[in-house]
């Protein structure tokens, strides 16, 4: 079965994988790829000025919320050289996950059962800060779930291989002191094949590798149904 009808059909209804208390009908829908001209108003290199945007779009909407990005082309990456490498004439600037949008600290959720893969801290700037990847085998099919911008809390006391259940309560959003140095958000990917990755998987591809990651890397709303 291809990989995409699969993850289709393992739910019917929407799946929260953030803030447990929170009804999907506080969720809106932000763009915040180069066609968002709004964003042209502010230094998006700032984790405070995106803060402020943020807020002030969730407020605006009487949202707790936002949620969207998978294949948004970002010009945010251009701010790191994690994702513009000197000497490489390709950036990366197209997001391969869903962002979801609320306030530090809020509870990050397990989107299946699984086991927890592994995790790291990773603290390259503009990069996803604690991260959490876990393993799913559901109908013989085996794929990775990765929950990225987390508090240093949230991987402290983890040990590999431990069973996870689905709704389980697996970290909270970190700050931007944190997280990379974004606004506070979850970073949820799925992964087909995790090539070797612990803790970590690329995030955003440029476009010369675009097709493979979105064969590896399908779009999660297929699952969470948003």
């Amino acid at each position: 079965m291809d990989f995409r009808i699969f993850l289709e059909k393992l739910s019917r209804l929407p799946i929260k994988i953030i803030a447990p208390s929170v009804d999907f009908s506080s969720y809106t829908p932000i763009d915040l790829s180069d066609n968002n001209k709004e964003l042209d108003e502010f230094d998006i290199e700032c984790s405070v000025s995106w803060s402020k945007y943020l807020q002030n779009f969730l407020k605006s909407r009487h949202k707790s919320i936002a949620f969207g990005g998978y294949l948004e082309r970002r010009s945010l990456y251009k701010r790191s050289k994690y994702f513009n490498k000197a000497g490489s004439l390709i950036g990366r600037n197209i997001h391969l996950g869903i962002d979801l949008w609320c306030e530090t600290d809020t509870p990050v959720l397990a989107v299946f059962d699984g086991l927890i893969h592994s995790f790291s801290d990773n603290t390259n700037f503009g990069d996803y800060g604690p991260t959490i990847v876990l393993k799913h085998c559901i109908k013989d099919v085996v794929f990775y779930s990765l929950y990225g911008h987390l508090s240093r809390s949230s991987i402290k006391s983890l040990i590999k291989n431990t069973q996870i259940t689905q709704g389980q309560v697996i970290g909270n959003l970190g700050c931007s002191d944190i997280n990379g140095d974004y606004a506070p958000h979850l970073h949820f990917q799925i992964i087909k094949d995790i090539q070797g990755y612990l803790g970590d998987y690329p995030g955003v591809s440029s476009e010369i590798d675009l097709p493979f990651y979105i064969e590896n890397c399908p779009n999660p709303n297929l699952i969470l149904k948003l």
